[in-house]
């Protein structure tokens, strides 16, 4: 059955199945070698079976693809649980195939026994899937599989689980061909609310200021977004999941509003005359609701567009929700404004000058000026030594291309980033495919994800520079995936906020009064390890030594590179969103 779990990968564009092999997961593995021979779908090991989960979540995000990941049974479908509630979280659709003994061995004490008569694996990954089954005879194989892909690449998209014995799945195929055509059966109508939609344009109509809050669900009616929010002049923020999507020289745009998030973004919103806010593709979980902020979002003004009908459910205050496709609601909108042709925010500036960048709120085309406010201007342009984290963000995106990906780790990393970060995104009308040049995994919030999903990011978009900041504590848990970066010849940089400890631990304590306890680690050479490892590093202390780097070598590169980034441990990250939550003694 195997043959036929790559022939509906096949079908659907699948390239890679991540994961670690094992004995009860062989069939599959088999399966996938013959696909290889024949250029089809192949593996990707990983080392450890979690890295193999994020890797298929970042796969997902960056393709438009079925993220799949694969584990043997037993310990390995346990490893695999804290990835696959990583993408539950985030809505990403994802295929997870995990092994069983074989049936006949079921409650007679077999090794790795994840059966109902063991430890369930099944019963375990029912509160992060979608969809979770046992295929317990080769008859219901081809349905229950055809019925995970389509909950998986449903609403709300998501892991689904299945779990096949080693006999199930080693079975010469009693079906010779696919049955189902399953590209047909995702192909979802594009639905709206048509008297929903047409509320929403009367408001849009008659406010006066209106702003939208844009969201990572909303990738798929980017284009129509901004297009409409030039046409009406709508002051543009984003929730941190958001922030690839909008470029931050957009003249429009006035920060993250959330977690990490900028100043300028809250006095938006405080404003008075601000009559109109329209979320779209937003989950407004703690981290982007600004911790459930009655007073600045969560109110009256608030109108919510969503094609996920779980998101609603956090905004049951606001004046209107509107259901349905985004672009297809975003596009029947844009048709009745009509952006000129020739606005200068369909302009496509040269970036001739990286240095040029500043904040100038005087003035407003589309150029590198960023028209929002960031904390600490004096770190973020502070050539000091050791290198404040400020100023890794400022010079990142002066050095690697403008296309480069960004992702950010959990803990102090996509504080830094989501802050920091501005990528020279010189889009300001269009698509990038999918995704945006910064992601991060905030509502989980696992350690590690962005080290796997870097990876699979790397393999979904070929060619294209992949820049993942992570954290000392975050590489000592999951920094072995970097050989699978070598083995797979990926352009992959990792950066490491090396400050020999749990950082965002370490600031949380001291920014909320507890004791400065458990958060120290021991100071590690990653340079040198990950030469061990067969990859290049550099130990960075100061901007000078960042600049020093050959950027066109490492991005021309077949392979990753490490840096080690030795920062100054004595700057705070911008966490009071969340330090001021664990304040609350109820929560």
């Amino acid at each position: 059955m195997a043959d036929l779990l790559v022939a509906y990968l096949e079908q659907l564009g699948v390239e890679y199945v991540f994961g670690v092999p094992g004995g009860a997961i062989e069939p599959l593995y088999d399966a996938l070698a013959r696909s290889e021979r024949r250029g089809g779908v192949r593996a990707v090991v990983a080392r450890h079976e979690t890295g193999a989960a994020f890797m298929a979540d970042g796969y997902a995000r960056n393709s438009g693809k079925l993220g799949v990941c694969c584990s043997t049974t037993g310990p390995g479908a346990t490893n695999m649980i804290t990835g696959v509630a990583s993408a539950y979280e985030n809505n990403v659709p994802m295929l997870v195939i995990t092994a069983q003994t074989a049936i006949s061995t079921f409650g007679k004490g077999a090794i790795q026994d994840s059966s109902c008569t063991g430890v369930n694996t099944v019963g375990l990954y029912s509160h992060c899937t979608r969809y979770n089954t046992l295929i317990s005879h080769v008859d219901q194989f081809e349905h229950k599989l055809a019925a995970a892909i389509m909950s998986a690449m449903g609403s709300p998209a998501g892991p689904a689980h299945i779990s096949v014995p080693r006999d199930v799945m080693a079975m010469d195929n009693l079906i010779s061909q696919t049955h189902y055509q399953l590209d047909n059966l995702l192909d979802r109508p594009a639905l709206i609310d048509e008297k929903a939609v047409a509320k929403l344009n009367v408001e849009i109509t008659r406010a006066r200021n209106p702003v939208f809050i844009i969201g990572d669900e909303a990738s798929e009616a980017i284009v129509s977004i901004l297009s409409i929010a030039s046409e009406i002049d709508a002051k543009i923020i984003v929730t941190p999941h958001g922030k690839g999507l909008v470029s931050p020289y957009h003249p429009l745009f006035k920060g993250v509003i959330g977690f990490a998030g900028h100043n300028s973004a809250k006095q938006l919103l405080i404003d008075p005359s601000v009559d109109l806010v329209i979320a779209i593709g937003a989950r407004f979980g703690e981290f982007s609701s600004n911790a459930w902020d009655t007073k600045l979002l969560l109110n009256g003004k608030l109108i919510h567009v969503e094609s996920t009908e779980a998101n609603l459910t956090r905004t049951p205050m606001a004046k209107l929700h509107v259901r349905g496709c985004l672009e297809t609601i975003f596009n029947r909108l844009d048709s009745q404004y009509g952006n000129p042709k020739g606005s200068p925010l369909r302009a496509v500036v040269d970036i001739k000058d990286k240095k040029a960048v500043k904040q100038d709120k005087k003035k407003s085309s589309a150029d590198l000026t960023m028209h929002f406010d960031c904390d600490n201007l004096a770190a973020y342009n502070s050539d000091a030594t050791p290198i404040k984290p400020q100023r890794l963000m400022y010079y990142l995106p002066q050095l690697f291309p403008p296309h480069t990906r960004y992702l950010a780790d959990s803990g102090n990393s996509f504080a830094w980033g989501t802050h920091y970060l501005h990528p020279f995104d010189r889009r300001l009308a269009g698509m990038r495919g999918h995704g945006g040049l910064f992601s991060a995994s905030m509502d989980f919030a696992s350690m590690g994800w962005a080290i796997g999903s870097a990876v699979g990011t790397s393999l979904a978009l070929d060619n294209t520079p992949v820049v993942c900041i992570t954290g000392d504590g975050s590489w000592l848990m999951s920094g072995q995936e970097l050989t699978v970066a070598i083995e797979e010849k990926l352009t992959l940089i990792f950066v490491i906020l090396n400050d020999h400890a749990y950082g965002m631990v370490k600031h949380g304590q001291m920014l909320t009064g507890a004791e400065p306890t458990a958060n120290k680690l021991t100071p590690v050479d990653f340079s040198a390890l990950a030469e061990a490892m067969g990859a290049p590093g550099h130990i960075i202390h100061s901007p000078a030594d960042l600049n020093s780097l050959d950027i066109n070598t490492i991005c021309a590169r077949k392979g990753p590179t490490v840096l080690d980034v030795r920062i100054d441990v004595t700057e705070a990250p911008p966490i009071a969103l969340r330090t001021n939550v664990l304040k609350i003694k109820h929560a």
